[in-house]
């Protein structure tokens, strides 16, 4: 039999150190303790949450606050949520965990260090409750921190960014369709997005920035499509209230267009784990089995922060409430078809 089945109920001994569904700071003095600590509050993080929760699992959340579309006005592709933004899916889905004993949520705190111990994990805290509580235990750990995000050195592109010009051609390509657009970037997959964004839009054009990323057979195939390639380094974007107009070139030409996409570069979130030396793939993601199980045993990770990296909302919420049945039925030592 396992440790956790020898216990007699989820989250045995946390309820004091972690009242019910309350989000606010630890006030416990003893060093508080939980089933399952979940790194990350967006929509794979709190999918997580709510699932372990009804579980009966004690959960803690942490989480910074500051989610990698926070510019984005509203969001997509959501079941019965089309178009809402992400900072009110956020709070829908707070407000539901509220309803769950033994879910506590850690506001505007991050997760400096995770290392084992004989019983789990250990993380050390920072941010906002860090002073009543630098330290935590928990028998397991959800990875849902989602990557950094790097922008292409436009000036201007931030005011336009999550209004006008967007990063996800699945989230926001219908809003754009039959629009004269551009897709801005600097990085070898360009020509492969261009392909893409022509399910939405035959007026595109590719702008490299100056950076040579597509070869010229790839240039060759995209013009004979309809895709205009422009290697012109762009001094900046114009428009108003978020509307971007025209890119503008370091040589003073203009493109006009009614709208954009942007390839960022994306970095992994998740230096805390480096004392646990997790497998990840070339560009830093945590990699996992089909389930969600990273090389380290009780450690989790859903969301953009594991393989392949960046994706829908509704596809990361799914992999949270994916991982949460399988972290469940591991800690029983019960078999499942996941």
């Amino acid at each position: 039999m396992t440790e956790f089945a020898r216990s007699s109920a989820w989250g045995a001994g946390s309820a004091a150190a972690f009242p019910a569904g309350r989000p606010a700071e630890t006030p416990a003095d003893e060093t508080p303790s939980a089933d399952v600590l979940v790194v990350g509050g967006g929509p794979a993080g709190l999918s997580a949450a709510l699932n372990l929760a009804r579980a009966r699992a004690s959960v803690v959340v942490v989480d910074t606050g500051r989610p990698r579309n926070a510019a984005t006005l509203r969001s997509h592709g959501f079941l019965t949520r089309d178009g809402v933004s992400p900072i009110e899916l956020r709070k829908l889905a707070r407000d539901e965990l509220l309803a769950y004993d033994g879910v506590r949520i850690l506001d505007r705190s991050a997760v400096a260090r995770i290392e084992t111990d004989a019983d789990g994990f250990v993380a050390t805290l920072t941010g906002r409750v860090a002073a009543a509580s630098p330290i935590l235990t928990a028998r397991t750990v959800v990875v849902a921190t989602g990557l950094r995000e790097t922008l292409p050195e436009v000036p201007n592109l931030r005011s336009f960014y999550g209004m006008s010009m967007f990063s996800c051609a699945a989230c926001d390509g219908w809003e754009l369709q039959d629009r004269p657009v551009a897709l801005i970037g600097e990085t070898s997959d360009l020509a492969d997005r261009a392909r893409l964004l022509t399910r939405w839009t035959s007026q595109l054009t590719v702008c490299t920035n100056g950076a040579d990323v597509i070869d010229p057979a790839d240039e060759a195939e995209l013009v004979a499509s309809g895709i205009a390639v422009e290697r012109r380094v762009i001094a900046d974007l114009d428009g108003e209230r978020g509307q971007v107009r025209a890119v503008r070139f370091a040589d003073g030409g203009t493109l006009v267009i009614e709208g954009g996409f942007v390839r960022p570069t994306w970095h992994a979130a998740h230096d805390f784990l480096d004392p646990l030396a997790p497998d990840t793939d070339a560009d830093g993601h945590l990699v996992t089995d089909r389930s969600g199980r990273t090389s380290v045993p009780g450690l989790y990770a859903a969301g953009d922060a594991a393989a392949p990296g960046p994706q829908q909302l509704i596809v990361a919420a799914g992999q949270g409430a994916r991982v949460a049945a399988v972290l469940v039925h591991d800690l029983l030592g019960v078999r499942t078809a996941h």
